[in-house]
């Protein structure tokens, strides 16, 4: 039985909360089509935070049931742009880093035989794999690392601090001066072992 780590599921479970009949008025206020055929191709105001909120006509959107509506109809297309994509609609939004943010994490295994699932601030679960990598960025000015792992569709999920600290603690060092975790047969590197 997968365990979740300590540091990183600090709150009691909750029902999850349903979609309303508002929920879905708003979802197709936003993208309703004004085109007489084929897709209508503009930008709305609708931006997802760093932190994984998303605002919509400057507000946040407190509503979970929504963001998670908003967030099965989004893509990241070639032009590399993020846009919400239904039949009739393509809405250019903004993003100010990564969509999703890995909210907990959850171990199963050890050493090679790990496997680690994340869970998103959407409640996406995906395992990282080779399929779903994780990828580091270490920034130039403050040696800070922001940790992504693939979640679908080309869409990354920005991993929060406390889960990526989770993470650096299963980490072993390798022959090169690195850090590196195994997750479903595939031996990731997080960084420098300073970080140890």
């Amino acid at each position: 039985m997968p365990s979740a780590s300590n540091k990183t599921n600090n709150s009691t479970y909750q029902q999850p909360e349903k979609l309303t009949s508002a929920d879905q008025a708003m979802f197709d206020g936003a993208l309703s089509s004004e085109s007489a055929g084929g897709v209508r191709n503009h930008e709305i105001d609708m931006r997802i935070a760093r932190d994984g909120s998303w605002f919509y006509l400057g507000s946040i959107i407190n509503r979970k049931p929504l963001v998670k509506l908003f967030s099965t109809v989004l893509r990241l297309e070639d032009d590399g742009q993020y846009y919400l994509i239904t039949p009739v609609e393509k809405a250019l939004i903004k993003v100010d880093d990564a969509p999703f943010t890995a909210v907990e994490m959850f171990v199963e295994g050890e050493g090679n035989d790990r496997k680690l699932t994340f869970r998103t601030n959407v409640d996406d679960q995906v395992t990282m794999d080779a399929d779903h990598p994780l990828r580091v960025v270490i920034d130039d000015e403050t040696g800070e690392p922001s940790p992504y792992i693939l979640v679908r569709h080309n869409l990354e999920a920005l991993i929060v601090r406390s889960v990526f600290y989770d993470l650096v603690d299963l980490a072993e060092e390798t022959d090169r001066d690195m850090l590196a975790v195994w997750s479903a047969g595939t031996c990731f590197e997080i960084g420098g072992t300073l970080w140890k």
